[in-house]
């Protein structure tokens, strides 16, 4: 997958983490190896639960700042591709 994404890792917790990225696949493995962000060396992600593809840079971070206001029941239903979410748009 290449191109401006967000995405949302589910960590071992049940926390969730979300972020952008132009590539999911080497992003995850990032995280995953404990160069990825500071939440995710303490919250080890084990899978990624959402991604979605973006126009741009600049509307992938508008997309995860979005996103990251969301509750974890929100981020829940966004990830289990339910009804769209009051909030997510």
């Amino acid at each position: 997958m290449s191109g401006a994404f967000v995405y949302i890792l589910l960590c071992e917790d049940g926390s969730f983490y979300t972020g952008w990225t132009n590539d999911v696949e080497k992003r995850f493995a990032a995280h995953k190896s404990g160069a990825g962000a500071k939440y995710t060396r303490a919250h080890r992600p084990v899978a990624v639960a959402y991604a979605e593809r973006c126009a741009s840079k600049r509307e992938a971070m508008r997309r995860e700042a979005a996103i990251k206001r969301l509750t974890h029941t929100q981020k829940q239903a966004l990830c289990a591709g339910g009804a769209p979410v009051q909030g997510a748009e």
